[in-house]
């Protein structure tokens, strides 16, 4: 039999193990063109709080009394498709379960010379391009400029800072504990970090951003984002990305910002790493170059075990991970 994780409630507000349900079905068969699949990790990612929900959004909901997906890295373990051989380590949006079968077209192979085959869920595939298109494309930054990352020890996060350093910028980043601040201006390379529990955020930033700030690549929002907009330049960028204060909250509240963008001339620009399909082998280039070259590195935090799978999930929303968080579900090879 197949373990499978179900969405089986929606939640209003934080969700916990009573929307969530492991149901057992048949093992899947691959059908012409298809691939039988052994789930190896799975990426546990903010964004599927908001598929949880059947609200409009960039993405359909999940739905109820069917798996979740998201990014999974996979063995193939059958192959009705020239293009894969039993064995092959794939990637994809895949559903939260142990075994499934996918189109041959839905997956791309991992190339293991570029790094650890985990590196294809966090640095060098989605948060990794997430940091670099919000960054470079939206960001526009110059050499000198003051950039503020939220978020900064996240999978994200932690990329922003690094490619910001890399591209001339000082860099202030903002976490949610000592070790994350130590991690991110010892080993990322901050000019300076912020622990927004423990310091008046407000007071932190204007002392860590004198002459203002440039470019605020957002993953947080809330009281945060609140502290950073009054010291915005003229002409400041302002990267949304994300908004994780306030995904499991029914009601949310905070200051005006328009005054703000007004008296700036700023630009603010939400996106979706989606939107930059079409040139995700640019992203990809820049990354794993930089990689090679050790100009980028990355922490990943590992949860062990398909049943961990939820607890993993929800510990990002208390800001339990370092990095990108991943569940290592079972070692490639015969099973």
């Amino acid at each position: 039999m197949n373990r499978e994780i179900h969405l089986v409630k929606r939640p209003e507000g934080t969700p916990g193990h009573e929307h969530l349900a492991v149901v057992e079905n048949p093992l899947p068969e691959p059908q012409a063109g298809e691939v039988l699949l052994k789930t190896l990790y799975v990426s546990v990612d903010p964004y599927m709080r908001g598929r949880m929900s059947d609200g409009k959004s960039y993405v359909a909901p999940f739905e109820l009394n069917e798996p979740l997906d998201g990014g999974v890295i996979a063995e193939v373990t059958e192959s009705q498709d020239d293009h894969f051989n039993v064995g092959d380590i794939v990637t994809g949006v895949l559903p939260w379960q142990e075994y499934s079968t996918a189109k041959a077209e839905s997956l791309r192979k991992i190339d293991p010379s570029l790094g650890p085959v985990t590196t294809s869920l966090g640095i060098l595939g989605m948060p990794g391009l997430t940091a670099y298109f919000g960054l470079t494309d939206i960001g526009k930054p110059k050499a000198g400029e003051t950039l503020v990352v939220s978020g900064a020890a996240g999978a994200v996060g932690s990329t922003v800072v690094q490619i910001g350093k890399i591209l001339g910028l000082r860099v202030v980043g903002i976490a949610g504990t000592d070790e994350k601040t130590s991690y991110v201006t010892e080993k990322l390379g901050a000019d300076k970090a912020i622990n927004y529990k423990t310091e008046d955020v407000r007071k932190a930033v204007k002392t860590a951003c004198p002459d203002g700030v440039d470019l605020y690549f957002d993953n947080v929002g809330g009281s945060i984002a609140d502290a950073v907009y009054p010291r915005l330049n003229k002409f400041a960028r302002i990267i949304q990305c994300g908004a994780i204060s306030s995904y499991n909250l029914t009601e949310d509240k905070g200051p005006r910002i328009q005054t703000y963008l007004i008296k700036s001339s700023a630009l603010i620009q939400g996106f979706i790493v989606a939107d930059y399909q079409e040139r995700f082998k640019e992203g990809f280039q820049h990354l794993s170059k930089w990689l090679k070259e050790g100009q980028l590195t990355y922490e990943e935090t590992i949860t062990e075990g398909f049943d961990n799978i939820p607890d993993a999930f929800f510990g990002l929303f208390k800001g339990e991970n370092i990095g990108k968080q991943l569940v290592k579900v079972a070692e490639p090879g015969p099973q």
